[in-house]
């Protein structure tokens, strides 16, 4: 199996270093290994789908502490 660094993984999916960093800390990018300080991201990955809420409404819980 062939590994890509981080850099080369975020110029092939078109984000940030950082990001991708923040995938792999998250666990978010299966089969990512840590070596040492660095990342090595399978070559054969795709890249995850985006997490973030797209609506723009953030669900919050409703409490009843009206008295």
């Amino acid at each position: 199996m062939k590994y890509l660094s981080v850099a080369q993984t975020a110029e092939r999916w078109s984000i940030s270093t950082r990001r991708i960093q923040i995938l792999c800390n998250e666990e978010r990018i299966p089969g990512a290994v840590r070596i040492g300080r660095s990342w090595a991201i399978p070559d054969d990955e795709p890249k995850p789908a985006d997490a973030r809420i797209k609506s723009g409404k953030y669900i919050k819980p409703k409490t009843d502490d009206k008295k």
